[in-house]
């Protein structure tokens, strides 16, 4: 019996969108966007997830030097993140 390939990326489709919303939805419910400014702002997971890093390193009760220090070591990966966010702020 052959496999039908097309019912196997509507399925893989369909998860990754449920897994999108509620990555969109847990991250809105920290912050002052909605559901789908996050999902806009952030397209893909991995977006979301530099967006998770970045709001854990301001949110640390960590001296504001210690957080300039993290935000300066990862500012390579959370760059890009830190740009969306004050570009939808201006």
């Amino acid at each position: 019996m052959p496999i039908d390939w097309s019912d196997v990326d509507d399925a893989i489709k369909k998860a990754a969108r449920k897994t999108d919303d509620e990555l969109a939805g847990k991250v809105s419910s920290l912050t002052c966007f909605n559901d789908e400014q996050i999902k806009k702002m952030f397209p893909k997971p991995a977006d979301v997830a530099h967006l998770s890093e970045l709001m854990q390193i301001v949110q640390a009760s960590t001296s504001e030097q210690e957080k300039v220090n993290r935000l300066a070591k990862n500012i390579e990966s959370l760059g890009g993140t830190v740009l969306t966010l004050l570009k939808t702020l201006k």
